[in-house]
């Protein structure tokens, strides 16, 4: 494990790499919005990653880096992610392929900005589809607007809402409730499954 701070518009955020032997592609994935990369889903998504040959770069947001709880506004969460995995981009993962992937608020940061930072997927934890109770204030615009495979694993009991599959979107439902506790090895087992997938469909760089 290395780790690295990298310097944002919004001030620096901090990078823990977690490299697999032979890593085909790098995926970032972000924490939620009160909690921290140490989350056990994203503990379960690193040890998956890394088995499949993914490098993988759990990334602290500036606002956590300085010690607030409450998030950052969306733009700026968005500006500093594409900072950082520009960064990476140009940096430790030269010339490979990225996935941006996250917990809850992390899910929707990789989602707005999977397009803009060249993201080959996204990988979605706890979607939160919608405030506990608030199905009026909807967030699906955010994952239909991604145009790349994402994969998505929610809780069946996710008081945030479920979101259905689609044309480019698979779903898989694991016991339990918005934090994924409840079946770390049934979401290891998906998220491994899913990026070995994902490896396979990048074309070969030596033809």
């Amino acid at each position: 494990m290395t780790g690295l701070t990298i310097p944002t518009p919004h001030g620096p955020a901090h990078v823990e790499l977690h490299c697999a032997e032979q890593g085909g592609a790098a995926l970032l994935l972000g924490h939620g919005a009160g909690g921290s990369i140490s989350a056990p889903d994203l503990a379960a998504s690193t040890r998956a990653a890394t088995a499949v040959g993914v490098h993988v770069a759990l990334i602290t947001q500036p606002y956590r880096v300085a010690g607030r709880r409450a998030p950052a506004p969306a733009r700026q969460l968005d500006g500093a992610w594409l900072a950082v995995s520009q960064s990476l981009a140009e940096g430790v993962f030269t010339g490979l392929p990225m996935i941006f992937g996250g917990r809850s608020s992390g899910a929707r940061v990789a989602c707005r900005t999977a397009a803009a930072g060249g993201a080959i997927a996204v990988l979605s934890l706890a979607f939160p589809v919608h405030p506990p109770g608030r199905p009026d204030r909807s967030r699906m615009d955010e994952l239909d607007g991604v145009t790349v495979p994402v994969l998505v694993v929610q809780g069946e009991r996710d008081p945030f809402g479920r979101p259905e599959p689609a044309a480019c979107r698979e779903v898989v439902l694991v016991p339990g409730d918005h934090a994924l506790k409840a079946d770390l090895i049934g979401l290891e087992r998906a998220v491994a499954e899913w990026l070995a997938r994902q490896l396979r469909a990048v074309p070969d760089p030596t033809g």
